[in-house]
């Protein structure tokens, strides 16, 4: 007897598809619409931090992200990520690191444990770019991105893979060294034109879809800044003033009753406050997929994406990895037991 279990490290990851922006969008399509069907099994994050929800933005947290995904997905599994701010300048280490775990559909024995901070980053990218897919206006020819670590590179990507009419990125960060090292390393694979740009108001501004994804403790976007026929995706927790929500045309989320239970972003803390009605969302994105809402339909709605992630959203893609990675024979077989002894 024996349990046999497929180990991936994150260039096997790569190899069997993990960095294909293109794919991960349809994969998180497919899983959007299951998600609004209600063919899933999604319990709250567990949230490991060390004082409370304001101490993650310097002391970090690790999250378990349990989930099951039906359709042609049908398989369970678990996201344990990590999330340490100060490790990029203390330890010149990233400041995510995740795991994937899978578990057989009929014996729930684990099957796979791989890397997961790649396919963390581009489901979250993907999640947004499928957001743009469907929000964005379809001449929109201007980003702009608040942040200039890993999530806006792979948001980047997401919104080139959407937008087919992008021109030009504006990146802005308080450390103007780190936009540098942004347009560095991504105008290879975005050759449109970037700029630093010199504040955050400037990034939103005259931007057809502009992001946030900082650690940010205060607001940054203030609602002033947004002009009409814009769409706005939050990836941060409380990174816009009450106002810009007040305000958007159409307020759409990943799931709303998610974003309630983490209790860090924007809206999340309205609705604690007692400031924002649940019949403040227009839509899910599930329903948008689905064809159940209408989208952008006009170029002067100013419309709002919030998301929190969910855990079926990364093992969905890495269903596809694990299943690429069987073809392709890549990764590494191990016995989870080795010879156990069956009496205990």
């Amino acid at each position: 007897m024996n349990a046999p279990l497929l180990f991936l490290n994150q260039e096997e990851v790569k190899q069997c598809g993990g960095a294909d922006m293109k794919k991960t969008i349809d994969i998180i399509e497919k899983v959007f619409s299951l998600h609004h069907k209600g063919d899933y099994v999604l319990p709250d994050k567990a949230v490991l931090r060390w004082g409370d929800g304001d101490s993650e933005s310097i002391m970090g947290r690790i999250n378990g992200m349990p989930g099951y995904i039906g359709g042609e997905f049908n398989l369970s599994g678990i996201k344990w990520i990590s999330s340490n701010p100060s490790n990029p300048f203390k330890a010149n280490l990233p400041r995510a690191a995740g795991t994937i775990i899978l578990n057989d559909p009929d014996t729930y024995l684990p099957i796979a444990v791989m890397d997961g901070t790649l396919i963390s980053s581009m489901r979250t990218a993907a999640n947004n770019g499928l957001a743009a897919k469907y929000l964005a206006r379809k001449d929109s020819e201007v980003i702009g991105l608040i942040g200039a670590g890993v999530l806006n590179r792979t948001v980047l990507l997401a919104l080139y893979e959407v937008l087919p009419n992008l021109k030009k990125v504006k990146i802005y960060d308080l450390d103007k060294n780190r936009s540098q090292q942004f347009i560095n390393d991504m105008k290879s694979t975005v050759p449109v034109q970037m700029s630093i740009s010199e504040s955050a108001e400037n990034t939103v501004k005259d931007s057809d879809v502009f992001v946030t994804a900082t650690v940010s403790k205060e607001p940054i976007v203030k609602p002033e800044w947004i002009g009409q026929g814009s769409l706005y995706l939050q990836l941060g927790s409380n990174e816009c003033e009450f106002d810009v929500v007040y305000e958007t045309d159409k307020f759409v989320v990943d799931d709303w009753e998610k974003i309630k239970s983490r209790g860090g972003s924007t809206p999340a803390i309205m609705h604690r406050e007692g400031n924002l009605s649940d019949s403040a969302v227009y839509a899910s994105l599930g329903e948008l997929v689905n064809g159940e809402k209408k989208t952008r339909e006009n170029n002067k709605e100013k419309i709002y994406f919030n998301s929190v992630g969910l855990g079926i959203q990364d093992i969905a893609v890495a269903k596809m990895i694990y299943e690429e990675a069987k073809f392709k024979q890549i990764g590494k077989q191990l016995d989870l037991w080795g010879s156990p002894n069956t009496r205990i």
